[in-house]
Order: structure tokens, then sequence, then C-alpha cells
């Protein structure tokens, strides 16, 4: 019997992350899923995912995780919505680390047995803001845009290795951090959650929904699947037309 390949979600407690992890299962593979939330991994666990609760923004805790993975999906993130003269530092700080230098590291230890074995898939969950920018969100764009430089330079580097290395984009999906953020901006900007719905967060697209989990999940599959192999070095746009514009 062929052992499956294995992949590695964080971030995987929920929303994105857990579609990933339930996603790669029915493609066969072998989930490790990784995030801080214990009580929500539990919920994921099951048949072919293994919980592993960690603290992603603890960087030298980072190498205590399964480095033999064929596939690497660097989801987690946080959001804080506040004027950049505003911003704490200190969050400033946390931010890059858990959503920029923490998927650095991760690659980092897990490109020797991608290359070992002549095939691995990195996908990293951009965002519409990994190409675009809104005001109050200066630490979330900044490591999302820096996510997208380091995904092109892994793509390059791993090549001639079988490895590729994407991005995927989507607009605002229908998840915990999307859900907080209303509250943030309706207080930021004197609105209700449901005018920060229609007149912020859905405003520049012209498929007037929230992005669904499973929607995500089906573009990584397909970076993970057989017909990967030229895909790499690119951004995977799910934004319902906003950078149309």
């Amino acid at each position: 019997m062929t052992t499956p390949r294995r992949a590695l979600v964080t971030g995987a407690a929920s929303g994105i992350g857990a579609a990933c992890a339930h996603r790669l299962v029915a493609e066969g593979f072998h989930v490790v899923a990784v995030d801080y939330d214990a009580d929500g991994l539990a919920a994921v666990a099951g048949d072919g995912i293994e919980a592993v609760q960690a603290d992603l923004s603890d960087l030298d805790r980072l190498a205590d995780l399964p480095t033999d993975v064929d596939v690497l999906v660097n989801n987690a993130g946080v959001q804080l919505v506040a004027p950049v003269e505003q911003f704490p530092p200190e969050r400033f700080g946390y931010i890059l680390r858990l959503m920029l230098e923490s998927p650095f590291r991760l690659i980092r230890q897990t490109l020797p047995h991608m290359y070992g074995r002549g095939w691995g898939r990195v996908v990293n969950i951009s965002s519409v803001h990994g190409l675009r920018a809104s005001p109050f969100k200066a630490a979330y764009v900044a490591a999302k845009h820096g996510l997208e430089g380091l995904s092109k330079v892994v793509a390059l580097e791993g090549a001639p290795h079988g490895v590729t290395s994407n991005c995927v984009n989507p607009a605002y999906v229908r998840t915990p951090l999307v859900t907080a953020q209303l509250a943030d901006q309706a207080a930021v900007h004197g609105l209700t959650e449901a005018e920060v719905l229609d007149k912020i967060l859905l405003e520049p697209v012209a498929v007037k929904r929230l992005i669904e989990p499973a929607e995500v999940a089906e573009l990584v599959a397909l970076l993970c699947g057989p017909a990967s192999a030229s895909l790499t070095g690119s951004s995977f746009v799910l934004d319902g037309g906003w950078t149309a514009h």
C-alpha cells in the first residue's frame, strides 16, 4: 500500500484552514492541522486529520512541527483595524511574525524533504490585500505583500526540484476573522455591521457576497493536484472581480 502524501495546514481550526484540511483529506492526503485553538482543532480532527496545537508566532518552537510534509499550506492569520498613527507597534510586529516570518520558517524547514522527494507544493493563503491596499490595515497588507514576494522566490528556487509555490488571493471570506472585522470596522467608521458589509467590505467587488471557505479549498486542491506541475510563481485571485477595476 502506498503511503499517503502528508500536508501541513496552519490556522486549521476553522474557516479556510479547516476547509483546506478536509478537502486535502478527500484528495488522499494525511493532514497535520496546526492551530493555537485547541478546542477548534478537536472539532476538526478525525479520519486523516492529525491535530497539533501550537503558537505559530513563537518562532523558536516551529522546529517542533513535522517537517516531512509534501504540501505546506500557510494560512494562519489575524487582523487589526486601526490608523497607522494609532497602530500598536507590538501588534504590528506580532502580525508580521505570524503571517510572514512564520511561513518563511515553515517553508525553510520543509523544503529539504520536498527536494528529497522531488515533489512538493507550497500554497500561501494570501489575500486580495497582497495585491491591493486598504486603509487601516497596515500590518495585514504589509504581511501579505511580503508573502507574495516570498512565494515567488520559493517558486524560482523550487522549480528544479519539482516544488511549486503559489499564492491564493481571496477577497472577504466567511470566516471568524472577517466576522470580527465587521465590529472593528463599524467602530472605526461609525456604521452598523450590516452597513460595513455592504458599504466597506463588498463595495469594491462585483459579486456581492462573501466567499465561502470551501471555494478557497477547491483552489488549494487544484494547486496540489495532478495538473499543477507548471502552476508556480503565481497569485490566483478569487476576489469576485475586485481587481478587475
